[in-house]
């Protein structure tokens, strides 16, 4: 099992900050355009548990992958987790937590996945699956800059 763990401050206050994160809608815009993230259920303006999100996604060569997660937990602007159902992972548990600090939001993502394969799935792992999914976060932590004027 490995970990992705990112913290990043938001400079807003955490009502806005939560509206922002726990609408499904919000999703692709924090998202790489060349992952293809294409959503293919019609999504509530507010995630609740249970939700399911069905989506596809193409993170390697371009070749498009079903995804679909499931919203686990929600505690009302203090976080909420989405696990996998289906998708590239073997398992996937993302925590997004919001904590409210002087000046703004502390916003910090959990990221517990395995990956499949076995042993090609450890190959894979630092050489493309790590470095992926931090330049996705990457690209997440300087958008949300970016929305939020930081």
């Amino acid at each position: 099992m490995y970990q992705l763990k990112r913290t990043q401050f938001v400079k807003t206050d955490l009502q806005t900050c939560w509206d922002f994160f726990s609408s499904p809608k919000n999703l692709k815009e924090i998202t790489p355009d060349y992952m293809g993230f294409d959503v293919l259920v019609d999504l509530p303006e507010k995630m609740y548990e249970g939700l399911m999100i069905e989506y596809t996604v193409k993170p390697l060569l371009g070749i498009p992958m079903k995804w679909i997660t499931e919203i686990k937990y929600v505690h009302d602007k203090l976080f909420f987790v989405d696990e996998q159902r289906k998708g590239p992972y073997k398992i996937w548990h993302h925590e997004h937590h919001f904590k409210e600090v002087e000046g703004g939001v502390e916003m910090t993502d959990i990221v517990s996945y395995e990956i499949p394969l076995g042993f090609l799935g450890k190959i894979a792992h630092p050489i493309i699956v790590k470095k992926k999914l931090e330049e996705i976060f990457e690209y997440r932590f300087k958008k949300v800059d970016e929305i939020f004027g930081v």
